[in-house]
């Protein structure tokens, strides 16, 4: 099938499709006028792909899960282990993220928003971090 076919069955634009072929996570095959030619095995792979990099999963990440995928041979403990990380990953993007609200949320509850041009929010932006 043609990239076309491949991109609305999986729901990747083309441009994704090529993208990963371009860095070796699909080969499609080529047909005798040169066009890729994907298979089920390809739409698979690449559904797989997309669910991964759903859940948050770098494209090295992928590259690894694909490849304990194709082991029939894996621990699951391998599996596992990239899976426990990316929540460890997931928790400290949290924590910023939390901390973040917090102090933006400490800095709009002190700026009068009014006509005053005096605003603890671009007081504390054009500090900037701490120099030592």
């Amino acid at each position: 099938m043609n990239i076309g076919e491949v991109a609305e069955r999986t729901g990747l634009p083309a441009k994704t499709i090529r993208y990963y072929e371009d860095i070796d996570l699909v080969s499609p095959a080529r047909a005798a006028n040169g066009y890729r030619d994907y298979g089920e095995d390809d739409v698979h792979r690449l559904a797989f792909l997309q669910r991964a990099r759903g859940l948050g999963f770098s494209i090295d990440e992928c590259r690894l899960l694909l490849s304990l995928y194709q082991d029939k041979d894996r621990a699951s403990a391998d599996v596992k282990a990239l899976a426990l990380d990316k929540i460890t990953e997931i928790d400290r993007k949290l924590a910023e993220l939390q901390s973040l609200r917090t102090t933006l949320k400490r800095l709009a509850d002190t700026c009068h928003g009014d006509e005053r041009p005096d605003c603890p929010i671009i007081d504390e932006i054009a500090k900037g971090p701490t120099l030592q």
